[in-house]
């Protein structure tokens, strides 16, 4: 799958292929498969560097991830609008194309940057990192970072961020964490989107979609809410305060805080396991 989508190589770490790039040297007959490890492994050094960046400056780094059309923008839009006065928030956004949502986000008077992957299906750290030379992490509390509209691979990746926040919109269905268990398993927060549907949508069910996320042995808090009504919104507010107050806490005390990134899903990467 992923070597058809173009997602293990991306402009941003092909440098490292290189002549002169870390991984350059592969020795003669090396399998493709130890280099797509590699580069996993590269990717988790870099991860780990944009969250030292992050801790640093005490910003609380949050990764949403979803499919596409979920409702991720609108989910920081109406939390723009809710937070802009109280925290410092900016945006870096993640598409195959286009800088639509960027111009979004931007519209609400919030820096973004944004980054076309090209053929990817997702972020790597990589290129969250050469997003970051293009903000001023002291003037920043909250960083969100809206992953490429895939279900799969962006719960592979780490990018630096401290939580994963999976979002499940109701015209989707309620069985999405059965189906699609590595992403789900990787949600520190699963929010149940487009909530004023309900009444449309009777066959979705939140008691079942949590039902199927805790058969996945997840622990994770699920919220249920509606961007464009409001619905439900103090709850994530709440979550996003409570949460930058215990990591900021944590960030000035040395430690930090690292989300739960799939190993099922780098060994799919990998090609461990493939058919």
């Amino acid at each position: 799958m992923c070597d058809t989508c173009g997602c293990n190589i991306t402009d941003a770490n092909a440098h490292l292929l290189r002549p002169g790039g870390r991984l350059h040297q592969t020795g003669e007959g090396r399998e493709a498969v130890t280099v797509l490890r590699n580069l996993l492994s590269e990717n988790d050094r870099q991860a780990a560097h944009n969250r030292a960046h992050l801790d640093r400056h005490q910003v609380l780094a949050v990764n949403l991830m979803s499919s596409p059309g979920a409702g991720k923008t609108a989910l920081l839009e109406a939390t723009i609008e809710a937070l802009g006065d109280t925290l410092r928030i900016a945006v870096i956004e993640g598409d195959l194309e286009t800088e639509n949502d960027a111009e979004r986000i931007r519209a609400r008077g919030v820096e973004a940057i944004q980054i076309t992957t090209g053929s990817a299906c997702h972020l790597d750290a990589h290129m969250v990192h050469q997003a970051l030379h293009g903000l001023d992490l002291s003037t920043i509390d909250l960083l969100f970072v809206e992953n490429v509209g895939n279900l799969v691979c962006p719960a592979s990746f780490d990018l630096g961020q401290h939580y994963n926040v999976t979002l499940l919109s109701v015209p989707e269905g309620d069985d999405k964490p059965a189906k699609y268990p590595v992403m789900f398993r990787a949600a520190d927060l699963v929010l149940l989107t487009k909530a004023d549907l309900l009444p449309y949508l009777p066959e979705f069910q939140p008691g079942r979609a949590e039902r199927c996320l805790r058969d996945l042995a997840s622990a994770a808090p699920c919220l249920s809410l509606s961007a464009r009504t409001g619905e439900g919104l103090a709850a994530w507010l709440d979550w996003l305060r409570q949460t930058r107050a215990l990591l900021v806490s944590q960030q000035a005390a040395g430690s930090s805080r690292r989300p739960a990134i799939q190993p099922e899903g780098q060994a799919l990467h990998a090609g461990e396991g493939a058919f």
